[in-house]
């Protein structure tokens, strides 16, 4: 484009964006990206650079009142920052982001879903923004490898997927790391009961097995947050995920294990089911699998047999029932010729608890039953619930009402109790 005829407003920003990125390269120790006296320093470069532009250039754009600041924010943005992203990161009251290509960004406020008033300037815009969140911790995306699942340093979760495999654009999703909830909190909100909380402390203590079920975004990782600090502090305590989201405050004696995806030939693959094994000749005295997927499911089974109580796994799934249901299909994936009777034998006398939580119309997480598993028969798993949710009326601002339930039910891992010298709860029954 010819210089004489190219607006002077995007001639000056192309200028500072020369600048700022001369002076990145020049100071590479610098993250200017990040709020504090590092952006400063770069803002005040470009400050500088705007006093030098020739008076012809100046007097065609207009840098009265805010202007100045809002082209320097913009450079920034556009050069080290994160463009719309960086409000949102820094807004504690949103658990989730939403970027469905660069024009429609949506948001999760309170539980509930909201459209903002905020995109990116174009797809290039979109996909400079992705790339930086990914450089800082060694993962990219491109059209040979199009979806991306990480973690990032404040301990977000992000996905990424980008076209040919979707169509709206590059599309993002980040679970925001809002904060560490503590098990007095989750009970001051309601989404499980003081017995509850109360049972499931001593059930961790007994080491008790316990599969924390539910659909996506309903809590289960922050459930197993929580449940760990209850699990004595000089325990050797190995986590497992695929994707490192799991935080246990205060742990020293703690291994993180994270699975690995091969490269184009499936060389380096380093599958959950290995870091299983792998994690059962590391002397744990809990193992926490983040996600049951696939084939670990039966060493994780198997673990439980033979002498690993404790276990905490995750499985995704909308019942308990159908938690069960899944963990026996995963151990059907193992490779091994088991028929499925043997599997759901095995569970049924592995499994102690399963704690299923959910989330409601009115955007609240709740832990919606607390079963026990008794064994198996012809028609299947036999379960017992010993706390059930039981849903009210809304308030008049769409708030849901409800209270949890202890059925009464004499909770069968009592036996585990005594024999780790765990009091149980003087409310339960025998």
């Amino acid at each position: 484009m010819n210089r004489d005829i190219e607006n002077p407003y995007d001639r000056v920003k192309t200028r500072l964006k020369m600048r700022l990125a001369d002076f990145v390269e020049a100071n590479e120790e610098l993250d200017p990206g990040r709020p504090g006296a590092q952006r400063q320093a770069a803002e005040e470069v470009l400050r500088r650079e705007l006093q030098g532009l020739p008076d012809d250039l100046r007097q065609r754009i207009d840098l009265a009142g805010d202007a100045t600041d809002q082209l320097i924010r913009e450079v920034m943005d556009e050069v080290v920052g994160l463009g719309p992203l960086d409000p949102l990161l820094a807004d504690p009251t949103l658990s989730e982001i939403m970027v469905n290509g660069p024009k429609d960004i949506y948001v999760e406020r309170d539980g509930r879903m909201e459209r903002i008033d905020a995109s990116f300037r174009d797809t290039q815009h979109l996909l400079h923004v992705i790339e930086r969140m990914l450089a800082p911790i060694g993962r990219g995306v491109n059209e040979a490898d199009p979806l991306c699942d990480a973690t990032l340093p404040d301990g977000s979760r992000i996905n990424v997927a980008i076209p040919p495999i979707v169509l709206n654009g590059p599309v993002v999703t980040i679970r925001k790391k809002v904060r560490d909830w503590t098990m007095e909190e989750f009970v001051q909100l309601g989404v499980l009961s003081a017995q509850a909380a109360e049972f499931l402390q001593s059930c961790v203590r007994a080491r008790v097995n316990i599969i924390i079920s539910g659909g996506t975004s309903t809590g289960k990782t922050t459930l197993v947050t929580i449940l760990s600090t209850f699990m004595p502090k000089d325990n050797r305590i190995i986590t497992i995920e695929n994707v490192p989201e799991l935080e246990l405050p205060g742990r020293e004696h703690w291994i993180r294990m994270v699975a690995r995806e091969g490269n184009a030939d499936s060389r380096g693959n380093v599958p959950l089911r290995a870091l299983v094994k792998n994690a059962l000749r590391m002397r744990p005295d809990r193992i926490i699998l983040g996600e049951a997927r696939g084939g670990e499911a039966l060493d994780v089974v198997q673990a439980m047999h033979t002498g690993h109580d404790g276990f905490i796994t995750v499985l995704h799934a909308n019942s308990a029932r159908a938690a069960l249901e899944r963990l026996e299909t995963m151990m059907l994936m193992s490779g091994l010729d088991l028929p499925p009777a043997a599997c759901r034998m095995q569970i049924a006398s592995a499994v102690d608890l399963v704690v299923h939580v959910g989330r409601f119309v009115d955007g609240s997480r709740r832990v919606e039953t607390i079963t026990q598993v008794h064994g198996v028969s012809q028609e299947g798993f036999e379960l017992e619930e010993l706390f059930v949710f039981e849903t009210g009326d809304y308030s008049a601002d769409g708030e849901m009402h409800g209270t949890h339930r202890y059925t009464g039910a004499r909770p069968r891992v009592l036996s585990k109790f005594r024999l780790h010298n765990v009091q149980p709860p003087g409310w339960v029954t025998g």
